[in-house]
């Protein structure tokens, strides 16, 4: 088949630390000769290491991998935003791509503005635009918001609006970050269609998603990257399986290294079950997850959410700390809490699950996939002993009445 991408070799390297001193006026007087003496060479990070991938034309592509994997540095050398300190990424076609929230917005325009000139840098002509800007416009569905300043817009706004222009360019390649994590169901579900119909018009699609069951609906491949080196190319099923059963915690207990996330610290998140062994779970043993962290600053959103997932990536359950107590939306006090939420027995049917936790983030939610896992065997198993292939399988109240 055509390719549409080749990446050979690819690897991208960047510096950490300073490389000259900063040095106070005395010392510089004193010392006059040291004025130009460099400090030891900064240590230095790949985010990108001998990568090599081919993706042809029409293929609809996911790339997984955890937070600092080299994911968005990949779409960035592709759009050419970035280049490549050693290897070469090949493009072949004219590319439009949804990497950073606000990227080719001017926040003094307003959306109607915003659209004429990010149509521009994305290629289009002003009469290519005039003829869909209507198209534009009711794909984004922001209403009056149009001719308001892109300032006063919501990150959910910023996407809806970003998203209409790229998807309507017209593009042979499409390249999209995880900027709709912080878009609404409802459009994520509109984008994804988007998407399926941009591949299914011949056209690529390029999609970095930390949503494992979108990757498997959308994607027929996935690269799955990690400390930037390609750790698996092959069909979206099985890498995303291989993905979700890396890594993850046997302990059940999963503590996260110190980000830099100055509003929010995680201590841990921890599953336990009275009737455990191990990290199995009889079928109608309840268990709870319980989430310790440290609220610094007040930001929204405030809420924690949690996600199980079956081994194919299909999210089977989700919940957050709003759900029954929406009280908690409001600002969350300063300082150290502990949630918890417990999941009753007889729900899932027998398998192995893995949890995707929430991180609270600037004005989103980050995203930390699979960080622990755990089994329901089929021990008391409503599910095993009926042959139900359902993914949740509850016992419900059942009423019986005389009938007439």
């Amino acid at each position: 088949m055509t390719a549409a991408i080749t990446i050979h070799d690819l690897g991208k390297r960047y510096a950490i630390g300073t490389a000259w001193e900063q040095r106070q006026l005395r010392e510089i007087l004193a010392e006059p000769g040291r004025l130009f003496r460099r400090r030891a060479a900064p240590s230095e990070l790949w985010a990108l290491r001998d990568l090599t991938a081919d993706i042809p034309r029409g293929a609809v592509v996911g790339v997984v991998g955890r937070n600092g994997a080299g994911k968005s540095t990949l779409l960035k050398i592709l759009s050419r935003i970035t280049e490549p300190t050693v290897g070469e990424a090949r493009v072949y076609g004219r590319i439009a791509s949804l990497l950073e929230v606000g990227t080719g917005f001017h926040p003094e325009l307003t959306g109607r503005e915003n659209v004429f000139l990010n149509g521009s840098i994305l290629g289009m002509s002003r009469a290519d635009i005039r003829r869909k800007f209507d198209e534009i416009v009711a794909f984004a569905d922001i209403g009056r918001l149009l001719d308001t300043p892109v300032k006063r817009y919501s990150s959910g706004m910023f996407v809806r609006l970003a998203f209409a222009v790229a998807a309507h360019v017209d593009p042979e390649i499409l390249l999209v970050d995880e900027v709709l994590a912080v878009g609404d169901a409802a459009f994520q579900k509109k984008c994804l269609g988007k998407m399926e119909a941009i591949g299914h018009e011949g056209r690529t699609v390029v999609v970095v998603s930390h949503n494992m069951s979108v990757v498997t609906a959308l994607c027929e491949r996935a690269l799955w990257l990690d400390a930037g080196k390609l750790v698996r190319d092959g069909a979206a099923s099985s890498t995303v399986a291989a993905y979700l059963s890396s890594g993850v915690s046997s302990e059940l207990v999963w503590r996260p290294p110190d980000e830099r996330n100055p509003a929010f610290r995680y201590h841990e998140v921890r599953l336990t079950c009275a009737r455990a062994e191990g990290d199995a779970f009889p079928a109608d043993a309840a268990f709870e997850i319980a989430f310790d962290f440290t609220v610094h600053a007040a930001m929204p959103p405030n809420r924690l959410a949690f996600a199980l997932l079956a081994e194919d990536g299909e999210v089977v359950l989700a919940s957050a700390s709003t759900d029954a107590t929406p009280t908690l939306n409001h600002a969350m006090p300063l300082g150290r809490r502990r949630l918890r939420c417990e999941i009753p027995g007889s729900l899932l049917r027998p398998g192995r699950y893995f949890v995707t936790v929430s991180e609270p983030f600037a004005d989103a939610q980050r995203l930390h996939e699979g960080v622990l896992n755990f089994t329901i065997t089929e021990q008391n198993s409503i599910a095993a002993r009926d042959g139900r292939t359902a993914r949740v399988v509850p016992v419900l109240p059942w009423t019986a009445e005389e009938g007439e």
